[in-house]
């Protein structure tokens, strides 16, 4: 059962021609608007033949390519620290020990508000002034890292918390610890539910990745900003860059519908005691 019918109930007859209305106007909107920038650039001219054919070449797009594969690295390599940072921090929330709990609360809370810009500024200009200079790609990528680790955290405690209670006490039942239970029976039926989840946060954190340009780290949208100011073609370079953002982000979003619908055609109960099996086997053969 998908996330949509357990929150809310089917619309009816009237909602759902209200919400074709709706998304039929806002097409309009957008079409008109398009259209309208479309023709104010032809009136300047931005539309001209020469002013696009240099990106028929492929110097030019190796350098954009260069910079699209700065930012997918910094994108990864980010998302992988904070998965992990969360998956600590939710552990840490949900434990029984109080002192941990309220630190992993109390850091989850706070970084849930710290905007990234401010991150990363700090990283900039704070941590030089205490002798600790970072390479720029972890000047980039540690903020990053550090602020979504709070939003996977709560991801993850979600999911954690979605599932029925008796896959644990199955778990404790067969012998296995409270941590084994959690490592090997809750935590992996919980990811594979959440991946669509996740990977809808890894597009925010791909897009983020922009704020490369302060730190001055060859990201796509900081490789942009220097091929314009060479070629002096401002508006075709940053429509070019917008395109390839749209189309990397589409294509992960289009990967989230795809893993959403396929968890939504799984057997939980199946899964879930496949997975139990598993983990009893893996208990045993450490044993």
């Amino acid at each position: 059962m998908s996330a949509s019918r357990v929150l809310f109930d089917e619309p009816g007859p009237i909602a759902r021609r209200r919400m074709r209305i709706a998304g039929i106007v806002a097409t309009v909107a957008v079409a008109a608007l398009l259209a309208l920038a479309v023709r104010r650039f032809a009136d300047h001219g931005q539309l001209d033949a020469d002013k696009w054919r240099p990106y028929t070449t492929w110097p030019m797009w190796r350098y954009l390519l260069e910079g699209l594969w700065a930012t997918i690295r910094a994108a990864a390599v980010a998302t992988a620290l904070s998965m992990a940072g969360g998956i600590v921090l939710a552990m840490g929330r949900l434990s029984r020990r109080r002192a941990l709990r309220w630190s992993a609360t109390g850091y989850i809370e706070v970084m849930r508000t710290v905007p990234v810009l401010l991150l990363v500024y700090l990283v900039l200009f704070g941590l030089p002034h205490y002798g600790v200079d970072l390479p720029l790609f972890w000047k980039l990528v540690l903020p990053l890292s550090v602020s979504a680790s709070a939003v996977f955290a709560e991801i993850f405690r979600a999911g954690i918390l979605s599932l029925d209670r008796g896959q644990r006490e199955a778990g404790l039942a067969v012998g296995l610890t409270d941590t084994q239970t959690m490592r090997l029976i809750v935590l992996p039926q919980a990811v594979r539910r959440l991946l669509p989840s996740l990977v809808s946060q890894s597009v925010g954190l791909l897009k983020d990745t922009s704020l490369g340009f302060i730190v001055s780290y060859s990201e796509l949208l900081y490789s942009g900003r220097v091929l314009a100011s060479y070629n002096r073609l401002l508006i075709q370079t940053y429509i070019i860059i917008a395109l390839v953002y749209i189309v990397l982000n589409a294509s992960l979003s289009k990967l989230a519908r795809t893993l959403e619908a396929r968890q939504g055609f799984r057997p939980a109960g199946r899964r879930g005691m496949r997975t139990l099996l598993r983990a009893r086997a893996s208990a045993d053969a450490r044993l």
